[in-house]
């Protein structure tokens, strides 16, 4: 399965400001060498030396994350402003997918956002939508979102062949896969995912306030965290930070490396992040992380990256 981001931050959605853009600018040029300006080559060289935070960006939307299965299914985890850059994507691919399955972690504003401008496809009457959440009236959720005062039309105006379906069982099969869901800490409640295919898998863990309960070794926890070969794991805070936070639903990057360590999961992706961080404060994180987890074991065999726009894995 390829995973693609669309949308990495929480909250709310965080583009980048004049005087962040601004900053990059002046820290390039602070760097520049006449040496570096001599050729092309030279020149590539330059950019290639660059901090990834300047070279490029993090992104600002709000949480959303494509699967693509082998047979060309297509799943997303959350409708988060970053629905619309994806919709924009497939638009410019060769072939028009119809059929889209969308899995809620929850009804948090800066998840279900993007939903009304998921064009053209939720207006397109050829296409399919799925919608899937173990919330029993999600569909009033996010019907009432679109609805005046709020928004200027209501879910009817789309054209598409929406289903809503209330997840009962524990495992769900979409296309090549198989969906399994489990019930995290955070306000109001969150559910991660679990995608399973040809023995690869992956957990989406977005808003997520791990817990103690969350490390023990339950019937429970090892069937759903054993055996993961990659985690989007919630990591918006420092320690600091959750400690003060506590019981706001979501991680410490540091928690997210003693997870992943205690589970044996190999790869970690840092995610939903701190809307009042920038670039070079989240690459810090990073950076952080991956120091803590060489304290931890220096012989580890664990990758960690950070979750940002556009970037895409296979799994």
């Amino acid at each position: 399965m390829k995973v693609r981001f669309w949308g990495v931050r929480g909250s709310i959605p965080t583009p980048l400001t004049i005087n962040q853009i601004q900053g990059k600018i002046s820290s390039i040029a602070q760097r520049l060498s006449p040496a570096d300006l001599v050729s092309e080559e030279s020149i590539e060289k330059f950019l290639a030396m660059l901090p990834p935070y300047l070279m490029g960006a993090v992104g600002g939307n709000t949480t959303c994350v494509e699967v693509r299965l082998n047979d060309d299914t297509i799943i997303i985890f959350d409708c988060g402003s970053g629905i619309t850059d994806l919709a924009h994507a497939l638009k410019k691919e060769d072939r028009y997918i119809r059929t889209y399955h969308i899995f809620f972690s929850h009804f948090h504003w800066d998840h279900i956002q993007g939903l009304p401008f998921f064009v053209p496809i939720a207006y397109d009457p050829k296409c399919t939508i799925h919608f899937y959440s173990p919330i029993r009236n999600f569909e009033d959720l996010l019907k009432n979102q679109m609805k005046v005062p709020y928004f200027p039309v209501t879910m009817d105006v789309m054209g598409a062949d929406i289903s809503y379906h209330v997840l009962t069982e524990p495992i769900i099969r979409i296309g090549s896969s198989e969906v399994m869901w489990k019930r995290v800490k955070h306000p109001g409640g969150c559910f991660n995912y679990k995608v399973r295919e040809n023995g690869n898998t992956l957990i989406f863990a977005t808003d997520t306030e791990l817990t103690e309960q969350d490390f023990k070794k339950t019937k429970e926890n090892v069937d759903f965290y054993e055996d993961v070969d990659a985690i989007i794991l919630d990591s918006q805070y420092t320690l600091g930070e959750a400690i003060e936070k506590y019981d706001w639903g979501h991680s410490s990057y540091s928690m997210a490396v003693d997870f992943v360590n205690e589970w044996a999961i190999k790869n970690l992706y840092l995610f939903h992040h701190e809307p009042q961080y920038d670039d070079k404060k989240i690459y810090s994180i990073l950076q952080s992380a991956k120091w803590y987890m060489n304290h931890l074991d220096p012989d580890h065999d664990k990758n960690i990256y950070l979750a940002r726009e556009n970037l895409e894995f296979d799994v």
